[in-house]
C-alpha cells in the first residue's frame, strides 16, 4: 500500500515535469500523425491497435502466470504474506521487490505504448489521468492478488462498468464507481472475488465432508 500511495505521487511530479518540458509539447500536449497505408492488409488502423492490444494482453497474461508458478512467484507470495520473515527464511526480499516492480512497469509501458495512436492526439492531464494510476491499482484488489486471474477480472468486470457508465450516464462517475467498488470489496472480499469464490468453495466442501468425519 505504501508503493502504491508513492507511485500516486510520483504521477503527480512526472505531470508536472511533462507540462513544463517543451521538447514533448509541454501543456499543448502532442498530435499524432498516423500513416495512410494500414500495414499488414487490415481495413483500418484502429484494427492493428486492437491486434496489437490482444497481443500485449496474451503476452502480459502468459508473463504473469509464468512469474507465480516459478520461485519468483513463490518469493513473492512469501514476501506478501510476511517479509521479515521471508526475509529470514533466505528470500532475496529486495532483488525480487526490485524485479516486480520493474516488470510491472515494463508492462504498463508497453501497454501505454498504444495510447497516443488510438487517441491520435495527448496531453498531460490525459496521459497522466487520476483515473489510469487508481485503476490499476483498484483492478488486481477486485478481481484478488492471489492469483494472475485476479487482475484479469477485475479489469474485465471494472472496464465494463465504467464503460457501460460512460455512454449511458457521464464519464464523470468513473472515479465515484471505483471508489464504491473499493470500499465495497475491501469490506466484505478483501482477497477479492478470487478469494471469495475459493473460501466458497472450500466451505462448500467442508459443509459436504461433514458427515462423515468419522472416516
Amino acid at each position: 500500500m505504501f508503493f502504491a500511495i508513492a507511485t500516486l505521487a510520483l504521477a503527480v511530479v512526472l505531470y508536472t515535469f511533462v507540462v513544463n518540458w517543451d521538447y514533448v509539447g509541454g501543456a499543448r500536449g502532442a498530435y499524432i500523425i498516423l500513416p495512410r497505408e494500414v500495414p499488414f492488409g487490415l481495413p483500418r488502423y484502429v484494427h492493428l491497435l486492437y491486434s496489437a492490444m490482444v497481443l500485449m494482453t496474451a503476452l502480459a497474461l502468459v508473463v504473469a502466470r509464468a512469474i507465480q508458478t516459478s520461485v519468483i512467484g513463490r518469493g513473492l507470495a512469501a514476501i506478501r504474506d510476511d517479509e521479515v520473515a521471508a526475509e529470514c527464511s533466505g528470500v532475496p526480499t529486495l532483488r525480487l521487490k526490485l524485479l516486480s516492480a520493474t516488470v510491472s512497469g515494463a508492462l504498463m509501458g508497453m501497454a501505454g505504448t498504444t495510447l497516443p495512436y488510438y487517441l491520435s492526439y495527448v496531453e498531460p492531464s490525459a496521459a497522466f489521468n487520476l483515473s489510469y494510476a487508481v485503476n490499476s491499482i483498484a483492478m488486481p484488489l477486485i478481481g484478488g492478488m492471489t492469483s494472475w486471474l485476479g487482475p484479469l477480472i477485475g479489469a474485465v468486470l471494472l472496464g465494463t462498468v465504467q464503460q457501460v457508465v460512460q455512454v449511458t450516464v457521464s464519464s464523470a462517475w468513473n472515479l465515484l464507481i471505483v471508489g464504491i467498488l473499493l470500499v465495497v470489496f475491501v469490506t466484505l472480499a478483501p482477497n477479492g472475488i478470487i478469494g471469495w469464490v475459493e473460501a466458497w468453495l472450500h466451505k462448500r466442501t467442508s459443509s459436504r465432508r461433514r458427515p462423515g468425519s468419522n472416516l
